[in-house]
């Protein structure tokens, strides 16, 4: 690991390499940005899976808490809402755009990137809502859960057709740049 001012030159040494790339490789730029567009992209998308997968361990510990405590009544809804959960963040974590233009500096411009950001920023915020409403599954000492549950499944329901929405905002940001 390198600290300090050592680590500072070193990146700026790095840093001006990569310039000196650009200015004189034909096309390094360009390439520079897509990966980057996309190691971007694979960094939020696996933020907002792991999101999900917070949210579906904590529902694995209140189903759990209802195991222990004998009331077995609600763990089909339980292992439903688990499996939903972990199919989100699978398709969320995995998701490929392929060849779809989003990733092509030379074509999308900023206006179009801070329409899909919002997209995702709403998208995060909609994660942040199944957390809480997984935080309100009351516990086995508790009121029944099943309300709890099928409230939150409806939600994870709409997150996952907003998550497949999100193919379509790019082909239309991609157009849009077009």
């Amino acid at each position: 690991m390198v600290t300090g001012e050592g680590g500072y030159d070193a990146a700026r040494g790095e840093r001006n390499l990569l310039e000196r790339l650009r200015a004189r490789i034909p096309g390094f730029a360009g390439f520079a940005d897509r990966e980057l567009r996309r190691e971007v992209d694979k960094l939020q998308r696996e933020e907002v899976a792991a999101a999900v997968r917070r949210v579906k361990g904590r529902l694995r510990e209140t189903a759990r808490d209802h195991a222990d405590a004998g009331r077995l009544g609600p763990l089909d809804r339980f292992g439903r809402l688990d499996a939903r959960l972990d199919g989100l963040a699978e398709s969320i974590r995995f998701a490929d755009y392929g060849a779809s233009g989003l990733f092509a500096p030379d074509k999308i411009g900023e206006p179009e990137l801070e329409r899909l950001y919002r997209y995702d920023l709403s998208l995060l915020d909609d994660v942040d809502d199944l957390a809480r409403l997984a935080g309100d599954v009351p516990g086995p000492g508790g009121d029944p859960p099943e309300p709890a549950l099928d409230a939150l499944l409806a939600r994870v329901r709409e997150v996952e057709r907003k998550w497949g929405e999100r193919e379509t905002v790019i082909a239309d940001v991609v157009r849009a740049a077009g």
